[in-house]
């Protein structure tokens, strides 16, 4: 059992709570005027208030029900589909609250951060910080960790494969783009099929190896290589038979 001191102690201590609670901040805000405005006082004296009259009010805006907003965002680190470290974006609050902020992969877009960031991106431009991937630089990296090229080479004349050759068969089979100069071969010549290797460099920032197969160049059965082929056999006959 509690006394009356202690029973009255946890009713204050009960009022206190539901005070601090009542004055949290609420998400769903209304807010109203008075239809009627209330007459002036004299000083010293409180305003006269109808019975009626002066509790009729006009709703001016409720938050609860207004369209959602989306939240601007500084971002961290890379996040894929969304931006690099840097980036200001604009995400659902429940994305922002939930996965972005926790784990740390943003900020809030305050003028603070917004210059922070933007004095670091201007020393990576003057080469002063070392440069990020790319958010396509990094969605190429991934692709090529999983791809295998392979290279078609005929076996009628001498061959030597160099990067011209291979950068034209990553766009002609894997529908990458890859320079010349970003591609790095084994030191000893190609000359033969067999199993090789390539190390392609992402915008001079990271290198994959993507394992290469250098095999026997055949051509596509198609409707126009098959009425070349007849015309050639036509042209073959029509020689011979002028021959004899």
């Amino acid at each position: 059992m509690l006394g009356r001191g202690a029973a009255g102690g946890c009713g204050l201590l009960l009022r206190a709570a539901s005070r601090a609670l009542s004055l949290s901040h609420s998400r769903g805000t209304v807010v109203v005027e008075r239809w009627w405005q209330v007459p002036l006082s004299k000083e010293g004296r409180q305003p006269r208030l109808h019975p009626r009259r002066h509790r009729i009010y006009r709703l001016l805006e409720d938050t609860k029900h207004l369209p959602k907003t989306n939240l601007e965002l500084i971002l961290t680190q890379s996040v894929e589909n969304l931006g690099n470290r840097g980036d200001v974006v604009s995400v659902k609050k429940s994305v922002g609250r939930n996965k972005l902020l926790p784990q740390g992969l943003a900020v809030y877009a305050s003028l603070e951060n917004r210059k922070m960031f933007e004095e670091e991106k201007k020393l990576r431009q003057e080469g002063k910080l070392e440069a990020l991937q790319t958010q396509s630089g990094e969605k190429t990296i991934k692709f090529l960790k999983s791809c295998r090229l392979e290279v078609g080479m005929k076996n009628n004349v001498k061959w030597e494969l160099n990067n011209e050759i291979v950068a034209r068969h990553f766009f002609k089979n894997l529908r990458v783009f890859v320079p010349p100069h970003a591609l790095k071969l084994p030191e000893e010549p190609i000359t033969r099929w067999g199993e090789y290797w390539c190390d392609v460099t992402v915008n001079g920032l990271e290198t994959v190896r993507v394992p290469m197969s250098v095999v026997k160049f055949l051509r596509p059965k198609t409707k126009r290589y098959k009425h070349w082929l007849a015309q050639q056999q036509a042209q073959l006959a029509a020689r011979r038979e002028a021959l004899l």
